[in-house]
């Protein structure tokens, strides 16, 4: 090419553009540059709201502010559950830099404070896709401040609260627990969970990518925290009682064993203990066996503790006087093609002899001149078939048919108390009818103050009269001799029974259960134990469950302050009479 070439003169500069390739370029960009200006009208006016909630879901938050839960105290206002503060530990799995050797020495110090096995820890951040993971839940708040402090992007700490235990498994059955999101599960934590947990607050913030708070919005309300709740539950007479029941199961190699006791003026239950129970702190190998609340859900037949209400609503009927001969030769009673029988022929026995021998044939003749109907009445009115009016969660109401169904074996075996079910918590509400003068009062978990009104079921004079046949059946020549304490005078009734298995009885298998009243002529408390399978020495209610009714007797009367009304030790021979079975 020529140097003096001018670069006007180039061929390619000669040729004209066409116009039209010129305008369609200037009409393109007018008509991209109204389209953004359309788009940023749009977004900026008419859509603004519906980005202002896009944007407030992508970096706005609603925080929960959790509620304190409430406390459970006993009646004397000693904590059975109370809320501390958890750290909880949580992750964004992608932020966390893992590779690097500074940080793998952190997460493995982090997953020693927690106690979690460094595979577990590592498998929890193994999704780098996740932006949320939760790696443990409700640690101590010491424990997470450590964690905190060693400064690991990517791991977090969120503040909540968990539940403490003092009493531990003595009270568990009672008092229950709570899931990691506090709310109640068992005993009363589930009974009273909406008073207890109150209600969550709430903050509105904006956070950043990592979960920073970076400014609050909107108005803050408040957690509204949760009511405590007062027991009727006396902790000492709870852990004494448990442990008595613990002991005894143990000796007897027992299966189980359930204790009630229940203020016999009030109705208060003071304490309420199964064996074997659990540690509502650490509930890691709980068990369907240890979660059982045996004095409440399990029914089972009671046996002679029912004989003393055959015989209390003859008496209130005038069918028999306490007096009465009931000759009860040769110790059996062919009806309906059974054969009912005692374990001795104790020949003619007064209606007081009847209850301290505990005889079958001679609680079945009692029987035979009531009805069934008013037999029914009194066992219904004793709340006998019915759900117990507490606040407690699964109460069984046992199984009591109805009268017009009963043939006359039924009748019979229900005067000693087989053909019927019932918890040992109904048992010892019924004898609250014994205790107060005839009238029946309603039972309580809570603290009650003053004397509730009761039903009346029987006279002032039949509740006196079968207190004294109580109190024959607990002394010399009666089957709950061993039930005798130091200082107080007790009346009760023993009981043993074959354990029900499908339409028939398992052979070998028996439940042992003692049921009375102390002191006797002024009753303060009502106490019924049960004993589970005892497979070692006796199986006898007198002999198995009357021991630790006589200690929690003595124990519990002692912490109520009263007075003791004996002054000689308890009279004991040297076997006890044998309830039949």
């Amino acid at each position: 090419m020529s140097k003096d070439m001018r670069y006007s003169t180039s061929p390619l500069l000669a040729e004209r553009t066409p116009m039209w390739r010129s305008r369609f370029i200037m009409i393109g960009l007018a008509l991209a540059f109204t389209g953004l200006i359309g788009r940023a009208a749009y977004v900026q006016v008419i859509g603004n709201d519906f980005f202002l909630r896009q944007g407030e879901v992508r970096f706005a938050r609603t925080i929960e502010l959790p509620a304190n839960r409430g406390r459970i105290l006993d009646r004397n206002g000693l904590i059975l559950a109370s809320s501390v503060p958890a750290a909880s530990i949580w992750a964004i799995p992608e932020d966390v830099d893992q590779d690097d050797p500074a940080i793998k020495g952190k997460l493995a110090e982090i997953a020693k404070l927690m106690g979690m096995p460094k595979a577990q820890f590592d498998a929890k951040l193994a999704d780098e896709d996740k932006s949320f993971v939760w790696i443990k839940r409700q640690l101590d708040w010491d424990i997470g401040q450590k964690i905190k402090a060693l400064d690991v992007k990517g791991i977090y700490l969120r503040k909540e609260y968990k539940r403490q235990y003092p009493e531990g498994e003595s009270a568990a059955h009672v008092v229950g627990f709570t899931n990691v999101e506090d709310q109640g599960q068992e005993g009363m934590e589930l009974a009273f969970n909406t008073e207890l947990g109150g209600k969550a607050g709430s903050r509105r913030v904006i956070k950043d990518r990592l979960g920073r708070i970076v400014e609050g919005v909107g108005v803050e309300t408040p957690p509204q925290e949760g009511q405590d709740i007062q027991l009727s539950i006396d902790s000492k007479v709870q852990f004494f009682a448990y442990q008595k029941l613990r002991d005894q199961v143990a000796a007897f190699k027992a299966k189980a064993g359930s204790v009630v006791v229940m203020d016999a003026h009030t109705g208060e239950v003071l304490a309420l203990a199964n064996y074997p129970s659990y540690d509502p702190n650490n509930r890691s190998r709980l068990t369907g066996e240890q979660l059982r609340n045996r004095a409440i859900t399990d029914t089972f037949e009671p046996g002679s503790t029912m004989k003393p209400i055959t015989v209390g609503t003859a008496l209130e009927l005038g069918r028999v006087k306490n007096n009465t001969i009931i000759d009860t030769t040769p110790g059996r009673y062919a009806i309906g093609g059974f054969t009912i029988s005692d374990t001795h022929n104790y020949g003619a026995l007064t209606v007081d002899g009847v209850i301290q021998k505990s005889s079958n044939v001679g609680a079945l003749k009692v029987a035979q001149k009531m009805s069934a109907q008013e037999m029914w009445n009194v066992h219904s009115a004793l709340g006998y078939g019915q759900k117990p009016q507490i606040a407690f969660p699964g109460a069984a109401s046992g199984r009591l048919r109805p009268w017009k169904s009963w043939k006359p074996v039924e009748q019979a075996t229900i005067s000693y108390g087989y053909g019927l079910s019932a918890s040992l918590f109904q048992m010892a509400r019924s004898y609250t009818v014994f205790s107060n003068d005839g009238n029946v009062i309603p039972a309580t978990m809570l603290k009650r103050s003053g004397r509730p009104a009761g039903t009346p079921v029987f006279s002032k004079k039949t509740a006196e009269l079968v207190r004294h046949m109580l109190w024959l059946a607990a002394g010399p020549g009666g089957t709950g001799q061993k039930a005798q304490t130091v200082g107080y005078s007790i009346g009760g009734k023993s009981g043993t029974a074959r354990k029900q298995q499908g339409r028939g009885y398992a052979a070998g298998k028996y439940r042992a259960w003692f049921t009375g009243i102390a002191p006797i002529e002024n009753p303060r408390i009502i106490v019924a134990v049960m004993v589970d399978e005892p497979s070692q020495g006796s199986f006898y209610g007198g002999t198995v469950a009357g021991p630790v009714f006589s200690e929690v007797v003595q124990q519990t009367l002692r912490l109520m302050g009263v007075q003791p009304d004996m002054s000689v030790k308890p009279q004991i021979v040297a076997n006890d009479v044998e309830e039949p079975l």
